[in-house]
């Protein structure tokens, strides 16, 4: 997985100085580049798109097609790279990279939150509040639900994991009795 972001990397880095430098809503591109990955996650798309009969001007064309959006000279002219260097099938991560840079540059963060049990509104407001304090960001939460916690609730935000689950404290006893 870590080659797949090394690779993917420089394209969402390039295309993130392109959409700054073009003076666009972010949050357009964003939109742009996220359903650029989901065509290029449909298993016809890959195997299309992969086809050795196909030449370079003909893929790009016929994935600019599948497109809904309208696409910019810029937007085109990054499909046609990506083509070029065969590496349009990375789109996913790289619509992830690009996703990170934008949070960065708008002091946001991907707040996951797993709970046993569902959380309403509150919960989830009350919780994303007391990260916001700890992390320093605004935070955009997604919140997914997990019986194997037990009760409690396991955070990620970027890197960074806050694991409160009952199933996490199990297993720092069993460490702690096994040492």
């Amino acid at each position: 997985m870590a080659e797949l972001s090394t690779i993917a990397r420089p394209y969402a880095e390039a295309l993130f100085a392109a959409a700054r430098d073009d003076q666009a809503d972010l949050a357009s591109w964003s939109d742009l580049v996220n359903e650029l990955a989901q065509v290029a996650s449909i298993e016809s798309v890959r195997e299309a798109m992969t086809d050795p009969r196909l030449g370079d001007a003909q893929r790009a064309d016929l994935f600019a097609g599948l497109i809904k959006s309208p696409l910019s000279k810029t937007a085109r002219n990054f499909i046609e790279l990506l083509v070029g260097n065969d590496r349009l099938l990375f789109l996913p991560q790289i619509a992830q990279q690009f996703d990170a840079l934008k949070n960065r540059h708008d002091g946001t963060a991907l707040a996951e939150i797993t709970s046993a049990f569902a959380l309403d509104d509150a919960q989830v407001q009350q919780i994303v509040v007391g990260l916001e304090k700890k992390f320093g960001l605004k935070l955009k939460p997604v919140v997914t639900v997990d019986a194997s916690l037990i009760g409690g609730v396991r955070v990620m935000v970027g890197d960074q994991v806050l694991d409160t689950s009952v199933q996490a404290q199990l297993a720092r006893m069993r460490d702690t009795l096994a040492a």
